[in-house]
């Protein structure tokens, strides 16, 4: 098969196509094809013989980015069966066949019908078939080529990282490497220049330089000062076709900042300084700031001031501001214009972190002179001490004195002074003060024990100038008198046995003094010698502000006395002594063997009879089991009933309970109640059945008036009295209920409660008179009494 390559598009590409067109027609040539030989004969097996292919396929080629008018020629295809006849078709399959790629079935031409870009899909795998045109069947196999997008160089370089920011330190050696940049080609780096790409700087000379093939930025001058310049902008340039005329280029900033180094040392912009300071200036208050500046930042500037000598060190103190990196005076003593003036220092500011390799440009620290004035001041009047401790006693008189305070001008003019108590406390107004001496006196009488210590606070300002005050805290402290007895520490609960033994001890005692242990550490204990001698009881004083009581005779007796009291005097040590009596209250209870308390109450008197507590519990215990079986026996006999005697023909009226409604005025067999509603109904007297009576009952007698004439009130009491004299009358309650609804209504009654014993004779008739609304009740009552009637 001959192939014939595609033509030039543009001049710059002429020497490729021509290259191109001698490669193919060294390797593209026509070749001579045997087909496919295969013999069927009948009655013999197919015999396959290996077929020759007809054509060779090494490879098209395909300019990219082609905008011509036109489709593209990529190449022929030929096959040696193809006559030119017409009768050989070529077919075309695989990527991009029939829409990028078409041939000419006829004549084997492929065209390129689209712009294409390598960068995007480098090759396109396709098959190719030669088949008879009138049979369809392939006149060779199926084979395999590539048509490869040929590279022009249509993309520039590009840096995918800018811009860059990056640093370098200040005073760096030349050559010193920032930073290397790379910038990427998409053409084919395998095929021409187009992708060999070449660095250049266009801005930032002197200062820097790149590598034209690594982009390695380095810089180019020596000692690059961070405090001439800090920050440097630098465009790289990266140009394709090694850098040859045509090439694409792309750039990039590199944005370089140096960073600072420990270069330069600190300086004070004066030799000599001078401040002013107040003689009024407070102790640890800071007076005055002091700096020397340094062009380096952040830790190379970082210093630290000291006081290297001088007259003024040992009052005053300088310290460092971190953020503001300045020394900051502070004072030390309190000044003194009259005692001194004027102070000297010399101040020194170091850097605290040095660099070694400029150690060569120090030292690295300065020194300054200071000089400091101190200013008179007119001061508030100065006390002797900074606080006052004064006592005075209890009890004293108003107007005693206290004591005194002293104040002074420590001005050169020593102006007088005047005395007051600032009353901002009630404590305030317990004293007084003279106010040309200072002498402070009591304005009240005071008592220790109700406070011991009071806190007053006096001011002393100057008379020339009363708005300069000073002040002072003044501690009185009350001192003790013995003013106050002793007593007992609280109130004992005194209990003696009634077994107790004479000399046994029933309580210790012990008292208690307001004053302090001065005037009440010792306690003497005694029984009023002013009494006869007690023969129960006795005290004995311990000599350890305690007492014992013991008793002095052997049993004691409740039921002779159950309560003794015994006096008791206490005095204390005191000048001059004083002294208390208290009177003890001293129960007799029983006790057990052991001497533990039984009890105290009234029921000691049985245990004596020789019952123990045990055996009184179990004594109460049966008791009351007892009564509870009275009470449920007697419970028992009040809830037993005798049985009840009914017949079925006892007649007594009884209540009955029913749970379902009834028949409704239709069932009247279900209980006679004719009696209980109509008295004229009633019958005679019936009397019980069950019982048989002993006496025979009072008859009734009725007056010569019919029934019908009985009132219900005189009919229902008659019946209680029957109820009360019948002499037949059980153990037991009946109820009988009458509930008769009165006589002679002239209406009548509607009830059907008298249906069931007696017609009634009424005449409905009338009410066919009383209008439609009353027509079906004649209706229906006249039907009833046509029945009656039948």
């Amino acid at each position: 098969m001959r192939i014939t390559s595609t033509s030039c598009i543009c001049p710059v590409l002429v020497c490729l196509c021509f290259v191109q067109r001698c490669y193919g027609a060294a390797h593209h040539g026509s070749i001579k094809v045997t087909r496919n030989q295969t013999k069927h004969v009948e009655g013999e097996t197919e015999v396959h013989h290996r077929p020759k292919r007809g054509w060779v396929w090494n490879q098209f080629f395909v300019l990219e980015e082609h905008m011509g008018p036109d489709p593209q020629y990529v190449g022929k295809l030929h096959s040696n069966s193809d006559k030119g006849d017409g009768s050989v078709k070529y077919i075309l399959t695989g990527e991009g066949a029939g829409t990028i790629f078409i041939i000419d079935d006829t004549t084997g031409d492929i065209h390129s019908t689209k712009s294409l870009d390598r960068e995007q899909k480098t090759h396109y795998v396709l098959h190719a078939q030669a088949i008879d045109r009138r049979t369809n069947k392939p006149l060779e196999p199926e084979s395999e080529f590539i048509i490869k997008v040929q590279d022009i160089n249509d993309n520039a370089p590009k840096f995918t990282d800018g811009p860059y920011i990056v640093t370098v330190p200040e005073m760096s050696e030349m050559g010193t490497s920032v930073l290397q940049v790379t910038a990427t080609d998409a053409d084919d780096p395998t095929y021409g220049n187009s992708a060999r790409v070449v660095y250049s700087i266009l801005q930032g000379q002197p200062y820097f330089s790149v590598d034209p093939k690594t982009g390695v930025i380095r810089t180019a001058l020596h000692n690059m000062d961070r405090e001439a310049r800090e920050h440097y902008s630098v465009v790289i340039q990266a140009k394709d076709m090694a850098g040859q005329v045509g090439g694409l280029s792309g750039s990039t900033t590199v944005n370089i900042t140096l960073t600072d180094v420990n270069d330069n040392p600190p300086r004070f912009p004066q030799k000599h300084y001078q401040l002013y300071v107040p003689e009024s200036a407070q102790v640890g208050s800071d007076v005055g700031k002091i700096k020397a500046n340094d062009a380096d930042t952040g830790s190379n500037a970082d210093m630290k001031y000291t006081i290297i000598n001088g007259d003024g060190s040992g009052v005053f103190s300088i310290s460092t501001d971190k953020e503001t990196r300045e020394g900051i005076l502070s004072l030390k003593k309190p000044l003194n214009y009259e005692k001194k003036k004027s102070y000297t220092l010399n101040i020194e500011g170091a850097n605290t972190h040095l660099d070694f390799r400029f150690s060569h440009l120090g030292p690295f620290k300065d020194v300054t002179m200071l000089k400091i004035i101190v200013g008179d001041v007119d001061e508030p009047p100065l006390f002797t001490m900074p606080s006052y401790v004064m006592e005075v006693y209890e009890n004293a008189k108003i107007g005693t004195t206290v004591g005194t305070v002293t104040a002074q001008d420590p001005d050169t003019a020593n102006s007088l002074v005047r005395y007051f108590i600032d009353h901002n406390t009630e404590q305030d107004r317990y004293f007084t003060i003279d106010a040309s001496t200072g002498t402070i006196k009591t304005a009240k009488i005071f008592d220790r024990e109700e406070t011991p210590w009071y806190n007053i606070t006096v001011a002393a300002s100057e008379i020339d100038n009363p708005g300069l005050v000073s002040h002072v805290p003044v501690g009185v402290r009350i001192l003790d008198v013995n003013d106050n007895p002793p007593e007992l520490a609280r109130e004992y609960d005194v209990v003696v046995c009634e077994n107790a033994k004479p000399g046994q001890v029933i309580q210790t005692i012990t008292a208690t003094d307001k004053d302090n242990s001065a005037n009440g550490a010792r306690f003497h204990f005694s029984l009023d010698e002013g009494l006869s001698l007690n023969p129960n009881f006795t005290l004995r004083d311990n000599e350890d502000n305690t007492a014992s009581i013991l008793t002095r005779r052997r049993r004691y007796s409740r039921t002779t006395q159950d309560i003794y009291y015994l006096p008791v005097l206490i005095s204390d040590g005191g000048v001059p002594p004083l002294s208390s009596s208290s009177t003890l209250t001293i129960r007799v209870c029983a006790c057990e063997r052991d001497g533990r308390v039984r009890t105290c109450h009234a029921e000691a008197f049985l245990s004596s009879a020789g019952l123990s507590t045990g055996a009184l519990i179990a004594i109460l215990l049966c008791v009351v089991i007892l009564l509870a079986i009275v009470v449920l026996f007697i419970t028992l006999r009040r809830s037993k009933k005798e049985p009840l005697i009914i017949s079925e023909e006892d007649v007594r009226e009884n209540v009955v309970t029913y749970d379902d409604e009834g028949g409704g005025e239709e069932d009247t067999e279900a209980f006679d109640i004719t009696a209980l509603r109509n008295p004229s109904a009633a019958e005679e007297l019936k009397y019980r059945r069950d019982v048989r009576p002993e006496v025979k009952p009072v008859p009734r007698h009725h007056p010569s008036s019919s029934l019908d004439s009985i009132d219900v009130q005189e009919f229902i009491k008659q019946r209680l009295a029957e109820a009360d004299l019948d002499p037949s009358v059980p153990p037991y309650d009946s109820l009988q209920t009458y509930a008769y609804e009165g006589h002679r209504s002239e209406a009548g009654s509607i009830s059907s409660l008298d249906s069931a014993t007696t017609h009634s004779d009424q005449d409905y008739n009338y009410l066919g008179d009383w209008g439609p609304e009353f027509k079906k009740l004649a209706e229906l009552y006249g039907e009833i009494e046509s029945e009656r009637t039948t």
